[in-house]
């Protein structure tokens, strides 16, 4: 099952988390918000599909989001869900390397964080390219 979101890019964008990566429905990013790389999410953990959340709250389940920016080679994270996923925030979602859950959580155990990003991709989002995201769950 799959969706796909849409979110911007923002100047204080800097991708330099080593453990998150976040896209946010909120219009604006402090310089703080290392984590974020998209603002204006068309989607938060809480508007993804219900059957899609009940697909990943399976700790057997694959999550992948693939990341597309103009002018950029697209980029994959991948990681996997849990029976304790929520995905109830409403403004925004949450990539984790480690198995920490809230209600912002999208998956656990990522193989990439915000750090791990393409230097291309951060530079295109720093300078407020598009961003769609195409949310990914199987079994």
């Amino acid at each position: 099952m799959e969706c796909q979101l849409t979110a911007s890019g923002h100047a204080h964008v800097r991708g330099t988390h080593g453990s998150t990566l976040e896209l946010t429905t909120e219009e604006w990013l402090t310089p703080a918000g290392d984590c974020i790389i998209g603002v204006g999410a068309s989607h938060s953990c809480a508007s993804l599909p219900a059957a899609m959340r009940e697909m990943a709250q399976s700790a057997m389940s694959h999550i992948s989001v693939e990341l597309i920016a103009p002018g950029v080679a697209p980029v994959t994270v991948t990681g996997r869900g849990d029976p304790e996923l929520r995905w109830a925030d409403p403004t925004s979602m949450v990539i984790r390397t480690s198995t920490y859950i809230d209600d912002r959580t999208l998956m656990v155990a990522a193989d990439r964080a915000a750090a791990d990003l393409p230097r291309p991709l951060i530079s295109a989002l720093t300078d407020g390219a598009s961003l769609a995201a195409i949310i990914r769950v199987s079994d």
